[in-house]
């Protein structure tokens, strides 16, 4: 058994990898995978507090969360280990490798998307975050070229040929779609589907924005986690229209489905 790297990466702040990083964790657990976890952002540590508050809440309401063999990856560790060892003591006794990457530039996150047979980019669906993929031309509203983070994801990509590796499945996710359409959403879904056949992405669908994402988090509570006992989330149509758009990201990371009905509950 090898285990499937699973990366998510975005050189900005703020655009949902820590969730999104969870909720592939809980929906691979849920499906029987054995899971490892790394966080590589040991200042922010988004990953790390959801995991612990997962675990305190199990704890506190007396129930089983399925929760990963996680890595808060510290100064201390760097002095001793490097990733790539660190990566391969668990490689072949887990199915799945979920890493969270800072959001910023570091080596360390560069480290890890080579690593990557996945790489998964949110991108909060809005002009200003799209500049980290690609330079528009604000009056023609097209794409001029490919801009630095893009860029990181060629070399990335070329170095991983040096290397006999095959190539990497880069999929980027609109997170935080607003209900309503607009033309900043118009205009994203024209230049990133022109972008996505330049620079050989897969365009996974889109988040839509909920404010239950951030409620959940406290909890260490996923979409995903609505059938165990004591476990209240809703159940909503906004809900369920969630864990749709879920199932879509996660059937494109994984390459098949997770899920386990047509109601998108896992077991």
């Amino acid at each position: 058994m090898t285990a499937k790297i699973i990366v998510f990466a975005n050189e900005k702040g703020g655009t949902g990898k820590s969730t999104l990083a969870m909720h592939t964790i809980v929906a691979l657990l849920r499906a029987g995978k054995k899971v490892a976890s790394f966080d590589l952002d040991a200042r922010q540590g988004s990953l790390t507090h959801y995991i612990e508050n997962r675990q305190n809440f199990a704890k506190e309401k007396n129930i089983p969360l399925p929760v990963p063999e996680h890595t808060c990856w510290t100064d201390d560790i760097a002095k001793i280990y490097t990733l790539r060892g660190q990566i391969e003591k668990v490689i072949h006794r887990v199915d799945a490798i979920v890493i969270d990457t800072p959001g910023a530039h570091s080596d360390l996150g560069g480290q890890a998307m080579v690593m990557a047979d996945c790489l998964v980019t949110p991108l909060n669906d809005s002009l200003i975050d799209l500049d980290i993929l690609a330079a528009v031309d604000g009056d023609a509203l097209r794409i001029k070229g490919p801009s630095h983070f893009a860029q990181t994801v060629w070399s990335t990509r070329q170095q991983r040929m040096l290397e006999r590796k095959p190539p990497i499945n880069w999929i980027v996710v609109r997170n935080r779609l607003l209900y309503s359409k607009s033309k900043n959403s118009q205009n994203m879904s024209i230049l990133l589907n022109a972008l996505s056949r330049r620079i050989h992405f897969v365009l996974a669908g889109g988040i839509s924005e909920r404010v239950v994402f951030r409620e959940l988090f406290l909890k260490g509570l996923t979409m995903l986690d609505f059938r165990d006992n004591n476990v209240h989330v809703p159940g909503s149509v906004s809900a369920n229209i969630a864990r749709r758009e879920l199932g879509f990201l996660l059937k494109n990371i994984w390459g098949e489905d997770l899920f386990s009905d047509k109601g998108g509950a896992i077991k």
